[in-house]
């Protein structure tokens, strides 16, 4: 029996899905207000300084311990997905890679399955291969080319994201949200670092759209987002979290419809709804199982609220 999620779930949900969203402006502000041809470059300059302002805020060193885990989170969570998805960006059409991004709550469903034994629902399952239908029919066009290696980052990005959706959640610890963000900012801005300088041209001259945009990205677009993503990671089931994330692409098309005036048709209106219905299928499936006897079992109760069967 599944319990009616509480009003702090359900804040803790809307709180986390403002990250997707916002995500999602990452488009129209890097094709209206940054330098072109430069994405790892965008990618080093929207982690690297948001990472160094956190961990100065908070100014909490891990401990050794937890620097493995740190640096794998670093490279999953950032460094990796970053390059990939600019990758992907620059190689395909963005239907295309938001397709592939897409499975990213199947991925974190079977390792939750397969590492953790914990079975996912049929109506989650069922959710998420309805968002990748939904998200196909909202934005993939007919001609839509297929690159090989634009296919291969997409999905290794996705992969890589949902890996380290769910091993952040796995692998919680009494680290502070804020000092648990900004040391991944900072390690996965540092990996992107040398591919930066190696890969990109040098920056021009910068105008003041330029670093509007870098800021935007930066704090509202990183700094915030972060944060909130993984703050939810810590209070949700990791599904529940990556289906959120198809908010993204979702709101890269609203931008693009309401600021550019990109037409939207009535397949991508039923791609737009059928994405928003299996985000709250996921949701629902992922709530926590209702408990019995009340009072009587209360580690049992916390048990089953903070690590939730999906």
């Amino acid at each position: 029996m599944r319990a009616t999620p509480s009003p702090k779930v359900v804040v803790d949900t809307l709180l986390t899905a403002l990250a997707p969203a916002i995500w999602g402006s990452t488009y129209i502000v890097t094709t209206e207000l940054l330098p072109p041809d430069r994405p790892f470059t965008a990618a080093l300059l929207r982690c690297l300084p948001a990472g160094v302002l956190l961990t100065l805020l908070v100014r909490r060193l891990p401990e050794r311990r937890l620097w493995g885990r740190l640096a794998a989170l670093s490279a999953l969570n950032i460094g990796f997905f970053q390059a990939l998805l600019f990758v992907a960006a620059y190689r395909l059409p963005g239907g295309l890679a938001a397709v592939m991004g897409a499975i990213q709550p199947l991925l974190v469903m079977g390792l939750a399955w397969a590492l953790d034994r914990r079975r996912p629902a049929a109506l989650a399952i069922v959710a998420g291969v309805l968002g990748v239908g939904g998200m196909a029919a909202l934005l993939l066009s007919p001609g839509a080319a297929w690159d090989p290696l634009g296919i291969a980052a997409a999905l290794a990005g996705a992969a890589c994201m949902a890996a380290g959706t769910f091993l952040a959640r796995r692998w919680q610890s009494d680290v502070p949200v804020l000092a648990f963000t900004g040391w991944q900012l900072l390690a996965g801005g540092l990996m992107l670092a040398p591919v930066a300088l190696a890969v990109d041209p040098p920056l021009p001259a910068l105008t003041p759209a330029n670093l509007l945009g870098y800021a935007y990205l930066g704090i509202v677009g990183t700094l915030l987002t972060y944060v909130l993503w993984f703050r939810g990671i810590a209070r949700l089931s990791p599904v529940a979290v990556s289906s959120l994330g198809l908010l993204s692409p979702l709101m890269a098309v609203l931008l693009g419809w309401a600021l550019l005036g990109q037409a939207m048709t009535g397949w991508s209106l039923a791609g737009l709804l059928t994405v928003l219905g299996s985000i709250l299928a996921v949701q629902w499936a992922a709530r926590p199982a209702a408990t019995t006897g009340g009072a009587a079992n209360p580690a049992k109760a916390i048990s089953h609220t903070s690590t939730p069967r999906v």
